[in-house]
């Protein structure tokens, strides 16, 4: 991550922040916890985590945005 970041701001790339979502059907605390770690160590403050079934703990652990779509229109149709 910390190569990454560097390219991006050697190549004028502005960074306004980082997303993540953890894997399906673990427990996401410890990914968002790392996340915001990393957001908090190269001083970038957008945090995208979280979706409508762990928002709330995202939002514990610092998000700033949020996707919940399916708990505001639904499941999507297969």
């Amino acid at each position: 991550m910390p190569a990454l970041l560097a390219e991006a701001r050697a190549a004028q790339i502005p960074l306004a922040g980082l997303m993540g979502v953890p894997p399906a059907e673990v427990e996401p605390a410890p990914y968002f916890a790392l996340l915001a770690k990393l957001a908090d160590d190269h001083g970038l403050a957008g945090l995208s985590m979280g979706m409508s079934g762990d928002f709330e703990t995202a939002v514990t652990l610092g998000a700033t945005h949020v996707r919940i779509g399916s708990a505001l229109f639904g499941e999507r149709q297969p």
